[in-house]
């Protein structure tokens, strides 16, 4: 898979057949505008000139933002964060199955963390696609300093207060990872032409936290929003400036969340 370097300054259930993942995320709502000529006379034409210029002031641009596939790590319970643990083979088989749903919305670009677990649970969806990834290491997950590597009855042993507050020791504030991940997304979001979509492949924490500033949540209700399951996706969409969550943790059925994010 060619992946091209990146300058980081510079729910419902998709269905078995991808289908329905195409039907819940919507396309640009002036597209929908019946054309000139339906209905006949004066009014056909005004209705077509009224759809041409819902078309033409529609800048709608989603963004799919796809956590990885399974790893071992997650599978022990063990705190991730940058540290560059592969998938295990059924993380690949996750990425194979969620990227032919994927394919199906047709993305312009894919977009991926730099980290081996990102990296690979993209790479069945380029090879589908014919898209490059492109990679941005603001994508990576949360630093998670001297907790990486530990599991999470060794985090509240040995680092109780800590825990608590969620904040590892030499690693990176939930309010940093926000920040960083939300850069990143607002910086693909601009590049992407109006009408179209984005896979952005990243990790647990970082998507939750990077939508959920650019949703315009206050910390205080960053929490509102859960976690993503292996190799499940969210959809935010923006339009004329404004950002909304249209799915979360879509892809599949319910399931535990073996996750670095609390």
């Amino acid at each position: 898979m060619p992946v091209v370097g990146h300058d980081a300054t510079g729910r419902a259930s998709a269905g078995a057949s991808g289908a329905s993942g195409a039907s819940v995320v919507p396309g640009p709502t002036g597209a929908s505008v019946q054309p000139a000529g339906v209905t006949g006379g004066s009014t056909g034409a005004t209705a077509g000139r009224a759809g041409a210029s819902a078309r033409s002031h529609d800048h709608s641009v989603r963004l799919v933002l796809w956590r990885h596939g399974q790893t071992q790590w997650n599978v022990e319970g063990r705190f991730q964060g940058q540290s560059d643990i592969p998938l295990d083979p059924v993380g690949e088989e996750q990425a194979e199955r969620a990227a032919r749903l994927l394919a199906a919305l047709q993305p312009s670009a894919i977009y991926s963390s730099d980290l081996a677990r990102a990296a690979m649970t993209a790479a069945p969806l380029a090879r589908l696609t014919g898209l490059t990834v492109i990679s941005d290491k603001d994508l990576r997950e949360r630093y998670g300093g001297l907790w990486e590597g530990l599991t999470d009855t060794e985090i509240r042993a040995q680092y109780p207060v800590e825990h608590s507050q969620w904040r590892p020791p030499e690693g990176e504030t939930s309010a940093v990872v926000a920040d960083r991940a939300c850069a990143a997304l607002e910086r693909i979001a601009d590049t992407l032409t109006p009408g179209t979509l984005a896979v952005v492949v990243s990790h647990g924490a970082a998507l939750r936290l990077g939508a959920a500033r650019l949703l315009g949540l206050p910390e205080e209700l960053w929490g509102v929003i859960g976690p993503l399951a292996n190799c499940a996706w969210s959809v935010l969409g923006r339009r004329r400036s404004r950002w909304r969550l249209i799915e979360h943790n879509a892809g599949t059925l319910p399931e535990p969340v073996l996750s670095d994010d609390r």
